[in-house]
């Protein structure tokens, strides 16, 4: 993909001699994703490797924050509550001057090839944990007149996310359940619910969440899906308290 080097060296604030173990140093990183526990995990990957962070948790939020800053680099979730991901990640691609990295980000690998159809630079695959892979997803495709100089010490950390945002995930997703009917709300409510899963490392919610957008897809009674899935989020809840 062609890239202004000189345009780039410009627009990013980097001290190019960033720290061996904060290689992101000067980077301000933008993440679109509604998620609030894979929010926390993408705000401690981008704190260990210095990096500054902004969020954002959908579409007219993200708009909103470029019409103010220019961010380094742009992380999209794939599927957000108004709008896909893909269309914010053409958007970027095209821009002038370019976003210099974008990533797409979600937890279906089969979403990859969207992301990178629709001009990300790479992708990123949930559970995000690893302070190495993340430092390279974002490394490797950053312009080389931007890339930091010098070694760089590869972590073997992960990060932990705060539980609480996982709570307030499952409180979110038990609210839209018990007050919308709108098959919209259930079809986002199911690719939400499989990303948190998927992030949290929750088989059995994971699995319901992704038979509930298989039935919902093929037109299918959802009310056993439903119920089994509203059953795991109100255990979940109550075992941390949140009930």
């Amino acid at each position: 993909m062609h890239r202004n080097e000189t345009a780039v060296h410009d627009e990013i604030p980097l001290w190019r001699a960033a720290p061996p173990g904060r290689p992101l140093t000067g980077l301000t990183v933008l993440v679109v994703e509604d998620s609030r526990f894979a929010s926390e995990a993408m705000r401690l990957l981008c704190l260990h490797s210095g990096a500054r962070i902004r969020r954002a948790d959908c579409l007219r939020t993200a708009a909103r924050h470029l019409q103010i800053y220019r961010p380094s680099v742009v992380i999209v979730d794939m599927g957000l509550p108004d709008g896909s991901g893909a269309q914010l990640i053409g958007q970027l691609a095209s821009m002038t001057p370019r976003v210099p990295v974008v990533l797409g980000l979600s937890g279906d690998p089969g979403n990859e090839a969207d992301a990178l159809a629709a001009g990300a630079d790479g992708f990123l695959s949930k559970p995000i944990e690893s302070l190495a892979q993340f430092q390279h997803a974002i490394l490797s495709v950053l312009p080389s007149a931007a890339r930091p100089t010098g070694l760089r010490v590869v972590s073997e950390e992960t990060v932990h996310p705060d539980p609480g945002a996982l709570r307030d995930d499952l409180a979110h997703v038990a609210e839209v359940l018990a007050s919308s009917s709108d098959t919209g709300a259930i079809d986002y409510i199911a690719r939400f619910l499989a990303g948190v899963a998927r992030s949290a490392r929750d088989e059995p919610l994971e699995q319901a969440a992704t038979a509930l957008a298989r039935d919902h897809s093929a037109g299918r009674a959802l009310a056993a899906d439903l119920a089994r899935i509203s059953g795991l989020v109100q255990d979940r809840l109550a075992a941390a308290g949140g009930a």
